[in-house]
Order: structure tokens, then C-alpha cells, then sequence
């Protein structure tokens, strides 16, 4: 199986390239070949690559900068996303693409299905959404997996920052009232290799194909989430950090950010018999492998 996949540097693309299993290729198309702020270059670059399917997981992920840069968040995520997916149905393979719990306004009281009404709140959401929309409209052969709250050794992440923030405080302030699906990349990479070979092993069927939710198992709000941090942290030698549990009102932001982000992840288990751990051991395994890095 070859699969194109948009970006280099993302964390799901390091993900995929580093938990390939025997017989995958993986070909990261980036800069400069692949721009997605260059709609022109998509296409070239993805056929040149000869896939059997394409994985669109390079997108403007800055959710607050996507305030003041709207028309570049709707470029790269969402002109960009229907580019990808023309250049897949020219080719004649499928698509899927990551997409994200912020198409949905958070007020539900359960997780989200993929049925449920969209309404984004963020210009990163709206430009999401987009995306989603103009993959669906360039091929049937798609699959959308949205997902939430991403994390990995890689990149810029939640993660990564309570760790940073630990060498220096003994205590930080998170936000307690935003609940969601705590998501490893490399989980999210190993859920999107399943689904890739179920649509090459199953071409013409339907009903493989549409949109999915595919997030960890299992739910926290982001205090629970750096609490979890903290405690691996400690647990292997590191000094006590206390978390004190802040509302969203107390940590104002320039996008607004759904206050639930859960997402039921039932119909991928049905369809595609794809299930994603449970968020407390990928954490843990995430922690464990950023500070071993950094002593070693």
C-alpha cells in the first residue's frame, strides 16, 4: 500500500511515518512540492506520487490565529482539502481526511454523533467544515475522521506544554469546564492505516465510506488531562505540580472553544471495526517516552 499523505511536520504525518506497518509506504508531501496555501501545487505533487490512497492531515491548526487569519485557515483547510481530494478522484483512489470536533458548537450534553447538526464557533471550525464540504463534493470515495484534542511526541501540543510548564511552576491553572477525547496521533495514525485498507480492500462499497468519529475512549476535561501529566511526571521522579481548576471565563481566548467535545466514536467501531485505546494509557506512554527523550 502506497499512501500520500499532506504534510511533514504535523503530528499525525510523523505518526503515520513512524507506525507504517510492514508493506506501507507512507510519502509525506510537503513544502515546497506541496503547498496547501498553493492550491496549484497539490495536484502535481500527489499524482507524482502514484498513491493508492491519500491521507489529507496537513491543515492550519493555530485555532486562535485563525482569527486574524481567516482567508488563510480557509485556503489550507478548506480549498486546499477539495484539491486533495480532486487530485485523489483523478487518480481514481480514496481519500480520507482528518477533520475535527470544532464543526460542532459544543452545547450537546453527549458525545456528538456524526448525524448531529454542525455549527462551528471558531474560524478554524468554520474553515474545517469547509473542508469537509468541499471533500465530499470533489468524490464519494472519501472518508472524513474527525477527531479532538490531539496530542503526540511531536510538534506543539497540550501535552508537551504541561510538561514545559512543569520545570518551572508548582502549579498551573487549566481549564475545567471543556470536556472531550484526550487523542493520541499515534493512535489516530494506527486507526487511519485500518481504515485505508479496508476502503482499497472494499472499493465499491458505500457504505465504508462518509463520515466517521474517531477519538480515544473514554472522556476528561483538560484539568483531568494535566492532572494525569503531572502524576506520570511524578510518578517517575519528578517534583509535585498542582493543578487548580479554572473556568473558561478565567482564561480568555480570541476563538471560542466547544465546551463539549466528545465524540461518539460508535459507528467506526460498527463499520470499519476500528476502536481507539482508552486515553489514560496513551497518555501515560506519550509522558513517559518525552521525558526519557529529553534525559537521554
Amino acid at each position: 500500500m502506497r499512501i500520500a499523505v499532506t504534510g511533514q511536520s504535523g503530528q499525525i504525518v510523523r505518526a503515520m511515518l513512524e507506525r507504517a506497518p510492514a508493506g506501507v509506504e507512507v510519502m509525506a508531501l510537503g513544502r515546497p512540492g506541496l503547498d496547501l496555501e498553493k492550491p496549484e501545487t497539490i495536484a502535481p505533487a500527489i499524482m507524482a506520487s502514484r498513491p493508492d490512497i491519500v491521507v489529507n492531515a496537513a491543515a492550519f491548526t493555530a485555532v486562535d490565529l485563525a482569527e486574524s487569519e481567516d482567508a488563510i485557515a480557509q485556503t489550507v483547510n478548506g480549498m486546499a482539502a477539495g484539491e486533495v481530494a480532486r487530485a485523489a478522484a483523478g487518480l481514481g483512489v480514496p481519500v480520507i481526511q482528518i477533520s475535527t470536533d470544532y464543526v460542532f458548537d459544543g452545547s450537546l450534553t453527549r458525545p456528538y454523533r456524526e448525524d448531529d447538526p454542525v455549527s462551528p464557533i471558531s474560524a478554524y471550525g468554520r474553515s474545517k467544515l469547509a473542508g469537509e464540504r468541499a471533500v465530499a463534493a470533489a468524490t464519494p470515495d472519501h472518508v472524513i475522521l474527525r477527531t479532538a484534542w490531539v496530542y503526540s511526541p511531536f510538534g506543539k501540543n497540550f501535552v508537551k506544554t504541561m510538561l514545559r510548564l512543569a520545570e518551572t511552576r508548582d502549579a498551573v491553572g487549566v481549564v475545567a469546564d471543556q470536556r472531550g477525547c484526550p487523542t493520541s496521533a499515534l493512535d489516530i495514525a494506527d486507526a487511519v492505516f485500518a481504515v485505508a485498507k479496508n476502503l482499497l480492500a472494499a472499493p465499491d462499497d458505500a457504505s465504508l465510506r462518509g463520515v466517521f468519529h474517531m477519538s480515544a475512549q473514554g472522556e476528561a476535561s483538560w484539568a483531568d488531562v494535566a492532572e494525569a501529566v503531572f502524576a506520570e511526571r511524578e510518578r517517575l521522579g519528578g517534583a509535585a505540580v498542582r493543578v487548580d481548576r479554572i473556568a473558561t471565563a478565567d482564561y480568555p481566548t480570541p476563538a471560542r472553544r466547544p465546551a463539549n467535545s466528545r465524540l461518539d466514536c460508535a459507528r467506526l467501531q460498527q463499520i470499519h471495526g476500528v476502536t481507539l485505546p482508552d486515553w489514560h494509557g496513551s497518555l501515560q506512554a506519550c509522558v513517559q517516552r518525552l521525558l526519557s527523550d529529553k534525559t537521554g
